[in-house]
């Protein structure tokens, strides 16, 4: 099993930046890609951004420019950078991670919410 932790969502207001964190523990050898997604109140979970063990990244369109993934395999953890942040980003941040499987595993979120 793969525990991942999700850490650093919180208020911030419409401009503003925070920096999710997702430390991941347990049997994680041959996790292939770590990613971040959220799923706010109503709306189905969306893929925010991914990143690959070889540090290719992908992003949905609704953040490119604004979010930056990254990973830090000594430390097991990707991180989320987010900026610019509008309201509509509001949601619960989830963090994921699968293996060269294919087998899947998910944190169990935190809140991100936007003020205008």
């Amino acid at each position: 099993q793969v525990r991942l932790v999700e850490s650093g969502g919180g208020l911030v207001q419409a401009g503003g930046s925070l920096r999710l964190a997702c430390t991941a523990s347990g049997f994680i050898s041959n996790i292939n890609v770590m990613g971040w997604y959220r799923q706010a109140p109503g709306k189905q979970r969306e893929l925010v951004a991914d990143i690959t063990s070889s540090d290719r990244t992908n992003y949905a369109d609704s953040v490119k420019g604004r979010f930056t993934i990254s990973r830090d395999n000594a430390k097991n953890t990707v991180y989320l950078q987010m900026n610019s942040l509008k309201p509509e980003d509001t949601a619960v941040y989830l963090c994921n991670a699968v293996r060269l499987t294919g087998l899947g595993f998910w944190g169990r979120g935190t809140q991100v919410t936007v003020s205008s």
